[in-house]
């Protein structure tokens, strides 16, 4: 076997039921392939995190982790007319948030964050209310 090493910026490592890992092209929309993602992003302003809509996984909960910068991660209200929950993580920290919770960034600064979860079945929905 020729070991390889994997630039997380430039594509991801899809985690497999049957054990393998591979490296592939990342996707940020809905996937069928049955494989948990693990991606890194550098992104320079809230365009690059889709701040403007709102993200749900059905199928798992997914870890936000923030390598360098500062992000705000929100959560969408429950109940109409709610306010929305937010999370700040600075550098080192993660968040995990829940299976089926609508969810959406903004940056504190330019950062670099990862993202690891099952993309299968992934919503976005743009954002109503600014």
């Amino acid at each position: 076997m020729t070991t390889t090493t994997v630039d997380l910026f430039a594509s991801a490592l899809h985690f497999h039921p049957d054990g393998h890992v591979r490296a592939a092209e990342r996707q940020m929309t809905s996937s069928s392939s049955g494989a948990w993602q693990i991606a890194a992003f550098h992104v320079e302003t809230d365009a690059d995190v889709h701040a403007d809509h709102w993200e749900m996984h059905p199928e798992a909960e997914e870890a936000v982790c923030c390598l360098s910068g500062g992000i705000r991660l929100y959560f969408r209200p429950d109940v109409p007319d709610g306010a929305e929950d937010m999370v700040r993580l600075q550098v080192g920290a993660a968040v995990v948030v829940p299976r089926g919770r609508w969810h959406r960034l903004e940056l504190d600064a330019p950062s670099d964050l990862m993202s690891i979860t099952l993309r299968d079945g992934t919503r976005l929905e743009r954002r109503t209310t600014h």
